[in-house]
């Protein structure tokens, strides 16, 4: 299959995009040629800026093959902005469906159209208090057993140091080196023709995070940590914490008011 037209759209896109990046940014790019020349793919990205979205498709701009990615469907009714996301191909997620496959068929179709997608399997930028991969939501393990498409990890380290995870204010200065690097295919194989169960796609997902962390281990030149961030977990043991203090607190005053006091 040939590969897809960058598009009219993509390319205005990019003429307004990459010059500030190319002024701003230095680039390590990485791990090209992983990027498919043909046929549908997905990549899984780790999330580690409000700017990584911009620097991620420079990158792969420039293999040639342009991502699409997820975006909330309000984003596609507005205006310019909204010209923009159909002209370029983004895909509308709505949040509304409560079918999980259904809310993905759009991804699943532009895979099997021989389109990129792009997921950050994260699905928002990291809690981890130093930057690396949490957890992943598994809708990226859903579209990948769905279509047995091409999986590619892609990690990318220093636009947090640009725009810190969930900073307001930028640090252009001095000028930062944005890296980027694509891996080869994610192995699922092993996954292939099993009923797509909680478990198996919580399993998938699993497989699919350690590839991007393996990738962004050697942009950062150090190993992540043996246990991933859940950010549900840290909210269980917050409200556990919680309880306990409330129970701590009020343990006594009961007690005091049982006997008469």
């Amino acid at each position: 299959m040939p590969r897809r037209r960058i598009g009219f759209w993509y390319r205005f896109a990019a003429v307004i995009a990459k010059p500030p990046l190319v002024l701003l940014l230095k680039r390590d790019w990485r791990g090209m040629e992983n990027i498919p020349a043909e046929g549908g793919f997905i990549t899984v990205v780790n999330h580690i800026s409000h700017v990584d979205p911009l620097v991620y498709a420079h990158y792969q701009y420039n293999t040639g093959r342009v991502p699409r990615f997820l975006a909330k469907s309000g984003l596609f009714k507005k205006g310019f902005v909204g010209a923009v996301m159909r002209g370029t191909g983004q895909i509308p997620v709505y949040r509304e469906s409560t079918d999980a496959l259904s809310a993905f068929r759009a991804a699943i179709d532009a895979v099997e159209r021989g389109e990129c997608v792009a997921f950050y399997p994260e699905g928002t930028l990291t809690r981890d208090p130093d930057v690396w991969p949490m957890t992943g939501k598994t809708g990226a393990a859903r579209v990948a057993l769905s279509t047995r498409c091409p999986v590619i990890p892609v990690a990318q380290w220093g636009a947090n140091e640009v725009l810190p995870p969930y900073a307001r204010k930028p640090s252009l200065f001095p000028r930062r080196t944005v890296r980027v690097m694509a891996g080869p295919p994610v192995d699922l194989s092993r996954f292939h023709g099993k009923e797509m169960t909680p478990e198996v796609l919580k399993e998938t997902t699993e497989v699919i995070m350690d590839a991007i962390t393996r990738q962004l281990e050697v942009l950062r030149g150090e190993k992540a940590p043996e246990v991933r961030h859940d950010p549900r977990e840290v909210r269980l043991e917050q409200r556990r914490r919680a309880a306990r203090q409330t129970a701590e607190q009020t343990g006594p005053a009961t007690a005091g008011e049982g006997n008469g006091k």
